[in-house]
This record gives structure tokens, sequence and C-alpha cells, in this order.
């Protein structure tokens, strides 16, 4: 199965990788979530990613949840739109899931610009019209929506929450790659296919077998879903 990995030119590159791997202090990033046995293996380097006023993780989903993002339409579109909104407006992609009603992401701006909403309106809008371009079906659009050229196939809103430090960095992160067991697709993260996780095991952050057989407890977080 592809996978996706997400973008910088065309992979999702974590950004300071400089070839090695850290360890992780275990407790030493309490807030937010409890992991039990399942540490990344690289935990030094997240402060290499994180970047204050300007790392943003946020949480887009389908109108009405229509299951529609894992396809090979979806994928392409979703794809094409993120290159293309990149190419505008410079941003970099540290994180992404794809699910078939939703994705997450953990997006960093150039220093002094937090504009992530001007970035994401253009990947939505981008999506929509390839996606209704090449066949894609919308949802029932009501009056008001009609009024206000409004497609239907993303919910109006998303969610954004702004990392406030390593920590939160880090545990939206983990986030970010446990969502597939989350919502039962898969038995561990490796497994599935449209995420980014499979670039952070190549560059040491996580072990393949992270975060199977594991209690990861995100109670705690609010992520839009």
């Amino acid at each position: 199965m592809e996978r996706y990995d997400g973008w910088n030119g065309t992979r999702c590159v974590p950004y300071g990788w400089n070839g090695t791997t850290g360890g992780m202090v275990r407790g030493a990033c309490p807030t937010g979530v409890t992991v039990r046995g399942a540490y990344p293996t690289g935990m030094s380097h997240y402060r290499r990613c994180y970047q204050p006023g300007g790392s943003f993780f946020l949480t887009v989903v389908t109108e009405h949840r229509r299951p529609i993002l894992c396809s090979d339409l979806g994928r392409g579109a979703l794809r094409a739109a993120i290159l293309e909104s990149q190419g505008r407006w410079p941003f970099r992609l540290d994180a992404m899931v794809l699910l078939p009603d939703h994705f997450h992401v953990i997006l960093v701006l150039p220093p002094g610009d937090t504009d992530y909403s001007k970035r994401l309106g253009f990947i939505k809008k981008g999506f929509t019209q390839t996606w209704l371009a090449h066949g894609g079906i919308e949802q029932f659009r009501s009056a008001s929506r009609h009024r206000q050229r409004r497609r239907g196939v993303w919910q109006r809103r998303f969610w954004e929450h702004t990392l406030r430090d390593e920590c939160d960095y880090n545990n939206h992160l983990n986030y970010i790659h446990f969502n597939p067991v989350k919502h039962g697709y898969v038995a561990c993260p490796a497994d599935w296919p449209y995420s980014s996780f499979h670039r952070w095991v190549d560059r040491g952050f996580y072990e393949p077998t992270w975060g199977r057989d594991h209690f990861l407890d995100f109670d705690a977080l609010r992520t839009g879903e």
C-alpha cells in the first residue's frame, strides 16, 4: 500500500534531524497524556521540531463525516492542494495522519507568521475543486450554503491548538500517530499507511512496534474530534 508520508518537498522530514537518536527520561513529559511502556526513542530531538509561537495542531473533518479522504481521488486531491499551498505560503508539515473522514497535522510556520487559516482554507478549497471536478460526491447543501457558495465537502470550521512547548508538541505528535489505533482501523501505528509515522520511524524517533499492546490515554488532550 502507498505510504502517506506528508510533504517537505515530496516527503515529511522531521526538522533538525541529524542522524542520531536520543533517549527519553521516563516521566519527563507528564502533561496531558498517559503513556505506559510506549516511549519514543528520539525524544531529545522534539525540541528541534518545536517552534515557539508558530507550531500548530490542526484537525479538519469532512462534511457529515463522509469517508472520502483515503480513496485514490481523495489522497491525490489533498496532496496536490497541500503542495500548491506550500508553494504560495511556505510552511513545514512535521506530522500528519489521514483517516477516511478527517485528518490531523502539525503545521509549523516561518518566524513571525501565524496565518495557518489562510493556508488551510486554500487546502480545503483546492481539494474541493479537484474532488468535484473528478466526480466526487458532495453532501446536501442548505439554502444558506448555496447563498454563501459553500460546497458540501468539508465541515465549515476546523480545530486549532497552538503548541505551547516541547511537551505539548510531543503529546500531539504521539496522538497523531496513534490515531488510527484509537479509531480501531489497525492494531499498531505502523500498520496504517497514510501517516507520517513511517518517516519518523525511519529517522529513529520511534521503534516500529511503538503503540502496539500499550496503554495510551489521550483523554486530557482536546483535539477537535
